[in-house]
């Protein structure tokens, strides 16, 4: 998958650990209007399955690609309702 998004807002999360990290990007995704894109960077590894576990469970919602990138983890989700 490519991280290439039409990113329409940045969550910083780093520092953050569970299950902040996902509370926070529920709380900014309710925010967005539809096909908008949260970038959300954390810290915390357990981000990568907190994030993927939560969008796979949560309408109205895409989780597009996770990447790694140093000590931080970049998460793409994009609302779809």
């Amino acid at each position: 998958m490519s991280s290439e998004f039409d990113v329409t807002e940045t969550l910083d999360v780093k520092g953050a650990s569970c299950p902040m990290p996902v509370v926070k990007t529920k709380s900014a995704v309710d925010d967005l209007a539809e096909d908008d894109v949260l970038e959300v960077l954390a810290t915390d590894s357990g981000s990568m399955s907190d994030i993927d576990g939560w969008a796979d469970g949560t309408a109205g919602v895409e989780l597009l690609d996770q990447v790694e990138d140093g000590d931080v983890y970049k998460h793409y989700v994009r609302k779809t309702e």
